[in-house]
């Protein structure tokens, strides 16, 4: 049974990549364009990762088993999975394929290695990577969080390093936008989605 429209129902449904690494502001910018576009609507993804006072769910993450998450992706029900240092992440298909097909933008913040799978799973699917000015300025940003000793501050400083290169040679991004003022990125992204559903409505039509 088809779902009833919604007021904010359209008829030009896309999927929205956002991925970068740690320290660039990808959340800020992700919950920018979500706040700036009507009716777009954020993928929650679902996790083995334990649940803290902080999280919650249905928000944060859906909090499932391994046992579930595993049932889960057996199935197909996922767009995309990853294992994050023992733990298991993954975006819902049917809930994406629900709004999609209600004409949603539906945004997913996701790294690489999962944007890869979407792309290969949604080849139309439109993929911003966040980029700093600089790697000086990124290691800075991470250093001002405050949030981590030098040592793990270093290993994500590396790990970014190769997030980066990775986007650029995967071929799975359609736009890189780097980020030097928030506010000014958060524009930019917003009018490039605007630019890509306009097309993708002119195809349609």
């Amino acid at each position: 049974m088809p779902h009833p429209r919604l007021p904010t129902d359209t008829d030009d449904g896309m999927l929205l990549i956002i991925s970068g690494p740690s320290g660039v502001g990808k959340t800020t910018i992700t919950r920018g364009v979500e706040r700036s576009i009507p009716g777009s609507v954020f993928s929650v993804s679902c996790t083995t990762r334990p649940r803290t006072p902080a999280d919650v769910e249905g928000v944060d993450y859906h909090f499932v088993s391994r046992d579930e998450f595993l049932a889960m992706q057996a199935r197909g029900e996922f767009l995309e999975s990853a294992d994050v240092f023992g733990n298991l992440y993954g975006t819902p298909r049917p809930w994406v394929e629900e709004h999609l097909a209600r004409g949603r933008l539906v945004i997913l913040e996701i790294d690489v290695q999962g944007a890869i799978q979407v792309k290969r799973a949604i080849p139309d699917a439109f993929a911003v990577f966040i980029l700093p000015p600089s790697e000086d300025v990124l290691l800075q940003r991470l250093r001002d969080r405050k949030r981590e000793d030098e040592r793990t501050i270093q290993r994500r400083f590396a790990e970014a390093r190769r997030e980066i290169e990775l986007a650029h040679s995967s071929g799975a991004y359609d736009l890189f936008l780097i980020n030097k003022d928030l506010h000014q990125a958060i524009e930019k992204a917003v009018e490039a989605v605007r630019i890509a559903r306009s097309r993708r409505s002119r195809t349609l039509g």
